[in-house]
């Protein structure tokens, strides 16, 4: 099984976000894929958490195209 880093996994959701919402800057979805992300940093399990921020962030994209 290949590990990937989280790190690395947060620059690809970043791409696919800023990609999915050009109307933000690319810094902007950064930075908020970013604060979601912190909000599991004490989490024990850590398999699911990329995800998690990536849902929030997505959300929270859209609910401010609306």
């Amino acid at each position: 099984m290949v590990q990937v880093s989280e790190e690395r996994l947060l620059a690809d959701i970043e791409r696919r976000l800023a990609g999915e919402f050009p109307r933000f800057a690319a810094d902007d979805v950064g930075d908020l894929l970013r604060q979601e992300h912190a909000r599991f940093r004490g989490s024990r399990i850590r398999d699911y958490v990329t995800l998690l921020a990536e849902k929030r962030a997505r959300d929270e994209l859209k609910r401010r195209l609306n």
